[in-house]
């Protein structure tokens, strides 16, 4: 049987360059038994990577990623895993984010344009770069727009010498109320790449402890960003409060050594770890096992 997953991927409705239904079958044809589409700030493709999950017996979570703000930490990742996707209030609150994401690559395309005006270049077209988004703007897109213009060898050089220049501050959620909202649509929270944070494992720690205490469900302690005294750090961490532990690679498309399941190489997440998600998700919301909410596909 299947038994390996990866617990955080993103598709062209945020910052990815793959449909949903092909993160999908590229997860099938590597033998994966599950993923989560994690977008940052939207749910839209989660029922595409539904329906292709029940064409090809690929177990697909609905998921999300928001970026989140706590005390002086800013653009602290959040994912929230077995959310009722299709909640009315959830929807309109992730629209508003999302706007303003949009807002934010605009104006960043802006910023661009005047510097490469400065450089004697054609500026990009925000339609041409919104194409190929499909969905959501982020900036890995309008990386790929300058790679296309030949003004960037690879994204690594567009990010380097364009977007980390042009960048613009991003809006975020308060912890409090995206823990909340997680809770409130019946899902669990996990804490993404927390060595992400700070490097200061004392103050991740009290962080952490401190969120366990407010509805923060879980770590992803298996990513790329981990080295592997990273991995038993925050395995020790997760057991002392516990707290579920999770991992996936990720994957955007646009990395040149990240793939679907093994990240950089050595990312290898097994089905257990879904499993135990299923059960905290269980207890928490004080339902039956065995008796999760389904998620139909719509016809």
């Amino acid at each position: 049987m299947k038994q390996y997953t990866d617990l955080h991927l993103h598709s062209t409705w945020s910052d990815g360059i793959h449909s949903p239904a092909d993160l999908v079958a590229m997860a099938a044809a590597r033998g994966m038994r599950a993923i989560a589409i994690s977008d940052h700030d939207s749910v839209d493709g989660i029922d595409e990577a539904l329906e292709a999950g029940a064409r090809l017996a690929v177990e697909v979570v609905p998921a999300v990623e928001l970026s989140v703000e706590y005390g002086r930490f800013r653009d602290v990742h959040l994912l929230g895993y077995f959310i009722d996707h299709r909640d009315v209030a959830l929807s309109a609150k992730l629209a508003e984010f999302r706007r303003r994401r949009d807002e934010r690559g605009h104006a960043i395309i802006d910023r661009i344009n005047r510097r490469l005006a400065r450089q004697g270049k054609e500026g990009l077209s925000h339609d041409d770069v919104q194409a190929l988004a499909g969905g959501a703007l982020g900036r890995p897109h309008i990386a790929q727009a300058l790679v296309a213009r030949g003004y960037a060898r690879n994204v690594q050089h567009a990010f380097e010498d364009y977007l980390i220049p042009c960048n613009v501050p991003k809006k975020y959620f308060p912890m409090e109320e995206a823990l909340a909202e997680i809770g409130r649509v019946k899902g669990i929270a996990v804490l993404a790449h927390p060595q992400s944070i700070t490097r200061d494992r004392g103050a991740v720690r009290d962080m952490i402890r401190e969120l366990a205490g407010r509805g923060l469900d879980g770590l992803e302690a298996f990513n790329n960003m981990c080295y592997d005294d990273d991995m038993i750090f925050f395995e020790g961490l997760a057991a002392s409060l516990n707290l579920v532990i999770t991992g996936g690679s990720d994957f955007h498309g646009i990395e040149d050594d990240v793939e679907i399941g093994t990240g950089r190489g050595g990312l290898a997440v097994a089905y257990r770890l879904v499993e135990a998600m299923k059960r905290r998700r269980d207890e928490k919301h004080s339902l039956a096992p065995g008796r999760s909410p389904e998620f139909p596909i719509k016809p």
